[in-house]
């Protein structure tokens, strides 16, 4: 268990880190445009990022999907199958990338209108994301190489990714913006450098990692019919997935903005529980992708239970932890980030909801993670729509009292975060069944050649 402890240490604790620099960036974003003298910059760069993180979550598959299966063809040891998720992830990353600049015209009015800012703002955000949009390939790039590296087993070198992709992007904003004085667009331009720089530090630690040769495929190979099919389909049941998930996202932001100031002031903050909460669960459920998926591949079932026994200790350990530090400290987490008095004691009619937070959705979690190296991506799509679901069926209940009206939306939350949890807890044993009873055995899974 010694071992296994630290394999699992090995892979969380970097991606923690990683994720735990993500807040860094936007705080620079909104320290550097908020000197440039009016709101309004501020307020582009928030619609901006929104209209970017849309594509980022929808094609957030390229770093799951590519987990799952490159953990399971190391497992089994299958080197060519390594090879071939990196290219097929590469090239489907690039090939996205480079879409979606063609269509970054229609795709940025659609945005906007989604989120619905004034003209001032969405004319300077448009400006943002026509820039940043160029960046792009390289962002998605960079995320399929990080996956592929779990798969590997190794979270450090994607960790080192992240870091230095912020540090470039901190230092080439304010750098463009003042010295160079490009003023707005100089922080757009900061994000388009950043993104294709970690596009070219991932192929140089991909290059190191392999011993001077990137692990590529021929092209024929990589677009094989046969060993495509099983690649999009998982890709394909994420990216539905993730739409789900935006849906509930955006519906506790739209849903929060019509509760008034005060209240949405407050639900910003325990959402910012939430999301500290979110850094630490999605280290250990990286750890449970690249675990569960080697133990799949190399057909380990005695490993496989082990693992997943093991995480749910730890994810459980770490959700007493948050309880604990949130039943006692909520109060000065929320004074750090808003001093007014009304809006804390919003925060403080809430508490029950910050305190129930990490219990409610520990399983969401780390479920998601072994779904996924067991490439059990249908289960997951299903699970999150029919939560996604019952999320929107609370709130279409919903008083009009603001205070009430607050409270039903996080029941309608905490609901959608424990059942997405609960079911694949529930479907795992008959899921896990099914996946040795498979005809041919798992090998004939894991070869996705």
């Amino acid at each position: 268990m010694g071992s296994l402890n630290r394999n699992i240490a090995k892979i969380a604790l970097p991606a923690i880190v990683s994720n735990l620099t993500v807040p860094l960036l936007g705080l620079c974003d909104t320290a550097v445009t908020g000197h440039l003298g009016h709101p309004r910059f501020v307020a582009a760069i928030a619609v901006g990022s929104m209209m970017l993180n849309v594509l980022l979550w929808s094609f957030g598959f390229l770093r799951m999907g590519t987990t799952g299966l490159t953990a399971q063809a190391f497992g089994a040891a299958d080197r060519r199958g390594c090879r071939l998720m990196f290219t097929r992830s590469l090239l489907l990353a690039l090939s996205l990338g480079f879409l979606l600049i063609i269509l970054q015209r229609p795709l940025g009015e659609l945005l906007l209108r989604l989120i619905g800012a004034d003209s001032d703002v969405s004319a300077l955000a448009l400006e943002y994301f026509r820039i940043c949009v160029w960046g792009v390939p390289g962002l998605l790039g960079s995320m399929a190489i990080s996956g592929w590296f779990l798969g590997m087993q190794d979270s450090t070198r994607p960790m080192a990714i992240a870091i230095a992709t912020n540090i470039i992007n901190i230092l080439a904003s304010i750098l463009l913006v003042f010295p160079l004085g490009m003023g707005f667009p100089g922080t757009a331009c900061g994000t388009l450098i950043a993104n294709w720089s970690a596009l070219v530090l991932g192929l140089i630690l991909v290059r190191h990692f392999c011993k001077g040769s990137l692990p590529l495929v021929q092209l024929r190979e990589a677009v094989d019919f046969r060993g495509m099919r099983r690649f999009f389909k998982v890709n394909a049941d994420i990216f539905c997935r993730s739409f789900f998930i935006m849906a509930v996202s955006l519906g506790v932001t739209s849903i929060g903005a019509r509760m008034g100031e005060l209240t949405l002031a407050a639900n910003t903050i325990v959402m910012q529980m939430f999301f500290l909460f979110s850094y630490f669960m999605d280290g250990l459920a990286f750890s449970a992708e690249a675990l569960s998926g080697k133990c799949v591949g190399a057909r380990d079932r005695i490993g496989l239970r082990r693992t997943v026994r093991r995480l749910l200790v730890w994810s459980f350990g770490v959700a007493a932890v948050f309880t604990f530090c949130y039943i006692f400290g909520y109060g000065a987490f929320a004074r750090l980030l808003v001093p007014e008095a009304p809006v804390l004691a919003r925060v403080g009619e809430m508490r029950v909801w910050i305190w129930l937070l990490p219990f409610a959705s520990v399983l969401a979690f780390i479920f998601d993670g072994f779904f996924i190296g067991l490439t059990f991506t249908r289960q997951m799509l299903v699970v999150t729509a029919a939560a996604s679901l019952a999320f929107f069926a609370i709130n279409f209940l919903m008083p009009s009292e603001s205070a009430t009206a607050a409270s039903r939306l996080w029941i309608a939350f905490e609901v959608y975060l424990f059942i997405r949890g609960a079911a694949l807890a529930a479907l795992y044993p008959c899921s896990v069944r099914r996946l040795w009873m498979r005809k041919g055995g798992v090998g004939a899974e894991v070869n996705i050649s």
